[in-house]
């Protein structure tokens, strides 16, 4: 046994000598070689590499790495990609295994690109293997244009589907992170978009420990979460990304985190810059604040090189400079990526797993199981094949962006409902038309046809391409492009392209057939110019997600005008789209003559991704810089709706959008109608399987839909007094949990103790019966309230199940409730548990709504328990 132990040290010491570097060393433990790696850099080197994209330090080998990726619903921002349906679609599923298979799926492509990306020397922005993903927030406030990438309203759904979307991400390998999931904005962070970076939060500490932390908590206890990114605003007058209650007693004393934390971008600037938070007076104090407080990692420009500055003027120690690249570098090791590619099993997932039929195949499940019917007036849903005649009308009936939601990839398939619906009947005719604009002052843009461009002779731009990023030189080559309407996924326009730079130029001339008002714009990822009769428009620079510029203009028919677009690319999705739209037409006279042609009219409403989302420029009626002012339709879309009401047609009303709606008039008026969200790439295939009866929908609502803001406190207001179900006191036009069936479920023979001793777990048995005519899933919803207790929520929800039951099935369940579960928080933020009366109720739905707002194809038990002593 001694020789043997002697042979293994000198087989080690010869595997140590043959590397330049300890730290390159495979076999040697990770906290060996990170530190071995760190005591090579010098106070340069180290502040480099707590930048997010962080520059190569040749002499050790180690190679550039960019920090920033994002996988919300999907590898996004990354070139083709499977797109799932968005956050808030994913939590109206209720199934959180289904996300966990979903993370999976995201993961097995971020994998396998990020690896085709490193064959072909790419290092850039959106190739890396740390996602900034779950956003797991608390949809408090349904005017938050952010919310549709939050699993909803509730702390329980959220932290159920974040762990699991986690876990699919991370892997389940004991040596190597498949990839790095972040955990984000913590903490108390979900709008308003406009004052993020200068709001300053309050809140009681049970509002913080019942409803903003236990996501989080969840997030990194459970699921093992190797990042969270620190949100922009203030709590409690210190900066989230510069907070001691924060991220170091809760995130690191408490729950023992022991990842990286990374700011939110350009967050730590929020510190010094004027108008902002403004609690130093300088970058450098800044940097050294974020650092000793316990942020590792800048999404921005803030730490290098103001962080040496610091440590030289001795604001901050070296010490902390090097505990926060030990945790950074010790995510980059666990990801392998200073070990042989062959080490790693994830380095084998095949390409092929992009956009492969498998993760088509669980797209379409997931959007499927997002679908939520909110009516169904005498069962006129599911609608018969057999119709011959069909009017898809509305905005977001062709919509791709409605398909998208925000954070997206670029997918293959654009499968819009008009699109669908088509597909699903072959021998119908369908009749579409737009029917609105999505709001008053935002038209839909649409690809400006070669019809009414000319370069020279031909129809169309001159396209001038180079191998750079600043139109330099000679092009590699010129040719003429009949519309500017580019989305490069795999194959970069110029061929041997060893980064993904490159730029374009297109000139020509726009000839208007029609006199008017128009809008022109052009929809780009990374930057460009556009130029209009010499003039620069716009430009874009450096956008990380492709977005629309535009202006207005009134055009005259026959007039010449001379274009000039300059596009150029630094990362992995480049897109540019010439697009336009005739202001102020009338859209309502066609989509009522198709209408009047058809038997039935499916009408497509709701919201966008171009006006609710992130901290954006729109100023629209109901709208706010990203956020909402208002929760109701925009006025032309309730025009519309009530115009092709009053045609007497059989009407069914699908609703695409990232946050509830108010849409009292459709409740009463319109006989069906379908919550689609942001359903993915096959969300129109989702939406025509449930509309044509090949899918039973039973997604829930993950959020509250209320009948006016007029009920809600301010939005700035974070206190949950008259927030979210469980606090709500008014009747809402469609409550948390709320979603019909096609079948009918009934429960009964619940089987709960009396009496329970307070510690012990409480065991539930009931039974559930499909007692309808169609298989379907059921979303089991167990909530928990205390009677005679002040100041607690109406109602919690601490389980749920989404099963499935044939007709007429029967399925027994079982349920074990933890003390912490019906335990309460009291005003320090500690869990309590008291003497007295519990309520439980188990179904389909929560208890006590009636007319709209009943799910009245489910039922509800309840059992009053006492707690006692022991």
């Amino acid at each position: 046994m001694l020789v043997l132990l002697v042979s293994s040290c000198k087989t080690n010491e010869k595997e140590i000598d043959s590397y330049k570097f300890k730290f390159q060393n495979p076999s040697l433990k990770i906290e060996e070689r990170v530190q071995d790696l760190i005591h090579q850099m010098t106070l340069t080197e180290k502040v480099s590499q707590m930048r997010y994209d962080a520059p190569a330090i040749d002499r050790l080998g180690v190679p550039a790495y960019n920090w920033w990726n994002e996988c919300l619903h999907g590898v996004a921002r990354a070139g083709e990609a499977t797109v799932f349906p968005q956050g808030i679609g994913m939590g109206a599923t209720w199934n959180a295994p289904l996300i966990y298979q979903m993370g999976t799926a995201v993961s097995d492509e971020a994998r396998a690109k990020h690896h085709k990306f490193i064959s072909e020397g790419k290092r850039g922005i959106y190739q890396g293997l740390t996602f900034w993903t779950p956003n797991i927030n608390i949809f408090r406030d349904p005017r938050w244009g952010r919310g549709q990438e939050t699993y909803g309203e509730d702390p329980y759904l959220t932290s159920r589907i974040g762990v699991n979307y986690i876990k699919g991400l991370q892997g389940n390998d004991s040596k190597y992170l498949k990839v790095v999931a972040t955990a984000k904005h913590f903490a108390v962070h979900s709008g308003p978009e406009k004052s993020r970076h200068e709001d300053n939060y309050q809140t009681s500490n049970k509002d913080l420990y019942e409803t903003y932390l236990p996501a989080f908590e969840a997030a990194v206890k459970e699921a093992k979460v190797h990042s969270v990114m620190c949100a922009y605003n203030r709590f409690r007058d210190e900066a989230c990304c510069g907070s001691n209650l924060l991220l170091h007693k809760i995130l690191r004393d408490d729950w023992g985190f022991d990842g990286y934390v990374v700011s939110d971008c350009w967050a730590i600037n929020d510190f010094w810059e004027p108008g902002k938070h403004e609690l130093v007076k300088t970058p450098e104090e800044a940097s050294a604040l974020a650092v000793s407080r316990g942020t590792d990692l800048n999404c921005g420009d803030c730490f290098d090189p103001n962080l040496k500055e610091a440590v030289l003027k001795k604001m901050v120690d070296e010490d902390k400079i090097d505990l926060a690249l030990t945790k950074l570098m010790t995510a980059r090791f666990k990801l392998g990526m200073f070990d042989p590619e062959e080490n790693v099993k994830w380095s084998k997932i095949p390409y092929s797993v992009v956009g492969s039929q498998k993760h088509y195949d669980l797209s379409k499940k997931v959007a499927r199981e997002s679908m939520v019917l909110l009516k169904n007036q005498n069962n006129i849903l599911p609608l018969s094949k057999d119709v011959k005649s069909i009017a898809v009308i509305g905005p977001n009936a062709n919509s791709k962006p409605a398909l998208l939601g925000n954070y997206h990839g670029t997918p293959k398939n654009y499968n819009t409902p008009v699109k669908a619906i088509s597909k699903k009947l072959p021998n119908a005719t369908v009749n579409y038309a737009l029917g609105s604009d999505i709001a008053i002052g935002w038209p839909m843009l649409n690809t400006i046809p070669s019809s009414v461009l000319k370069n020279g002779e031909n129809k169309g731009l001159k396209g001038e391409y180079f191998k750079n990023k600043n139109w330099e030189g000679n092009p590699e080559f010129i040719k003429n492009d009949s519309v500017v309407d580019f989305i490069w996924t795999l194959k970069r326009p110029i061929e041997n392209l060893t980064t993904d730079e490159f730029s374009v130029r297109w000139t020509g001339q726009l000839i208007p057939n029609e006199s008017g008002k128009y809008r022109i714009g052009l929809r780009a990822s990374s930057a460009g110019k556009l130029y209009f009769d010499g003039d620069l428009k716009f430009e874009f620079s450096d956008d990380h997600e492709p977005k629309t510029k535009y202006f207005d203009i009134n055009l005259k028919k026959g007039k010449i005008h001379d274009i000039k677009i300059e596009y150029y690319n630094y990362h992995s999705d480049p897109q540019a789209q010439f697009v336009w739209a005739k202001i102020n037409q009338d859209l309502i006279t066609p989509a009522l003559e198709a209408a009047k042609k058809s038997e039935v009219v499916v009408l497509c409403l709701g919201l966008s991704p171009d006006i609710e989302g992130e901290e954006m420029p729109v100023l629209l009626e109901g709208f706010d810089k990203g956020d909402r002012s208002d929760i109701a339709l925009p006025q032309t879309q309730i025009e519309l709706m009530k115009k092709v009401h009053a045609l007497g047609k059989p009407t069914i009303l699908v609703l695409m959008n990232g946050s509830a709606l108010a849409v009292n008039w459709a409740a009463n008026n319109v006989p069906a109608i379908l919550e689609a969200w942001y359903p993915g790439e096959f969300g129109g295939n989702a939406i025509a399987d449930v509309l044509f009866g090949d899918y039973n929908p039973a997604g829930r609502l993950p959020v509250t839909f209320y009948k006016s803001i007029k009920y809600l406190p301010d939005f700035k207001n974070y206190n949950m007094e008259n927030r979210t179900y469980k606090y709500f006191k008014g009747t809402p036009l469609f409550p948390f949990g709320h979603g019909l069936s096609y079948t009918n479920f009934t429960y009964s023979n619940l089987n709960i103790p009396d009496s329970i001793t307070i510690g012990s777990n409480i065991e539930i048995n009931v039974e559930v019966k499909n007692t309808g005519d169609f298989d379907g899933d059921e979303v089991v919803q167990l909530y928990i309230s205390h009677k005679g207790k002040p100041n607690t929520a109406i109602r919690t929800l601490v389980e749920f199940e989404r099963i499935h039951l044939k007709a007429g099935e029967t399925k027994k369940l079982k349920y074990n409730i933890n003390p912490k579960k019906y335990s309460l928080i009291n005003e320090h933020g500690k869990p309590v548990i008291e003497p007295g009366n519990l309520v439980i109720s188990i179904g389909g739905k929560q208890p006590g709504f009636k007319g709209l707002s009943n799910t009245h194809t489910t039922n509800v038990l309840e059992k009053k328990i006492a707690l006692k002593n022991k």
